[in-house]
């Protein structure tokens, strides 16, 4: 954040969750934790609850633009994290969009699939990410099939994982954080952080929950807020933002977490 005077401001360029867990829901919810002001840029409406996603309709790829713009240029953006960007013509809007806005800290969460198997990524799209997009990035937060889906090459291992990181890095972006929740070792959550300065394994004893919902979308904005704050560290490799165990709504559902304290982080998503 450049003006002491200024409340820091962070953007989510993501799609909808109706169900609230996930998405720009999330994000804004995250941002609040952390005291920065939530903008958003809605790239899809999706439909979903608890158990899954119907069904999504994309915003046609100018409007998704033309949101960033409106807010770039008139409240302005310390830090952005993009989520669901659906095609590829959204793709190619949003990086030409934060390009020419010249909007910093950029956190690319590079979402795929939703937790239940549903496709939000069309196959097409994938190509522009990864020459569009990445090179934006301060930092990318894969999880493991997502990684496979950068580095071109199966992600499974830990090995595996410092290869992705690689790959990932030489397609542009400053740094990486390859998610290990989809690891086989149920006991422990092994995060790969690599950066300019520092690398390393967070490692951690993994919570046995079902609450998982959301949670990359939940990481990817505390890593924008902390960054919209000015928290060098995290681009670099400091202190990751604290995991804590989420809330659930009275409703009962199981994976609904409401995170009103500081954002709930784990290596699932």
């Amino acid at each position: 954040m450049t003006d002491p005077n200024t409340r820091a401001r962070a953007l989510s360029i993501a799609g909808s969750d109706s169900g609230g867990g996930a998405g720009i829901q999330a994000d804004l919810k995250t941002f609040s934790a952390f005291g920065v002001f939530g903008m958003t840029a809605v790239t899809a409406v999706t439909v979903q609850n608890t158990m899954g996603v119907q069904g999504f309709e994309a915003i046609s790829p100018g409007t998704v633009a033309d949101q960033i713009r409106a807010v770039a240029s008139d409240i302005g953006v310390d830090a952005a994290k993009t989520g669901m960007l659906a095609n590829a013509p959204i793709v190619q809007a949003v990086a030409t969009a934060v390009a020419e806005t010249a909007i910093p800290n950029l956190v690319v969460d590079p979402v795929f699939v939703s937790k239940h198997g549903h496709v939000l990524l069309a196959e097409d799209a994938v190509g522009a990410l990864r020459t569009r997009i990445l090179p934006l990035a301060t930092i990318v937060t894969p999880n493991l099939p997502e990684a496979a889906g950068l580095a071109g090459f199966a992600v499974e291992t830990r090995d595996q994982m410092r290869r992705a990181a690689d790959a990932i890095l030489a397609l542009g972006a400053g740094s990486v954080l390859v998610k290990g929740g989809h690891l086989e070792d149920r006991a422990r959550s092994s995060d790969l952080f690599v950066g300019p300065s520092w690398e390393g394994w967070l490692e951690a004893e993994r919570i046995d929950t079902p609450n998982t919902h959301g949670t990359g979308c939940t990481l990817s904005a505390a890593i924008a807020a902390r960054l919209a704050l000015g928290d060098e560290g995290v681009r670099d490799g400091g202190d990751p933002p604290r995991p804590h165990r989420g809330r659930r709504h009275r409703s009962g559902r199981p994976d609904v977490v409401d995170r009103t304290g500081a954002p709930a982080v784990t290596s699932e998503g």
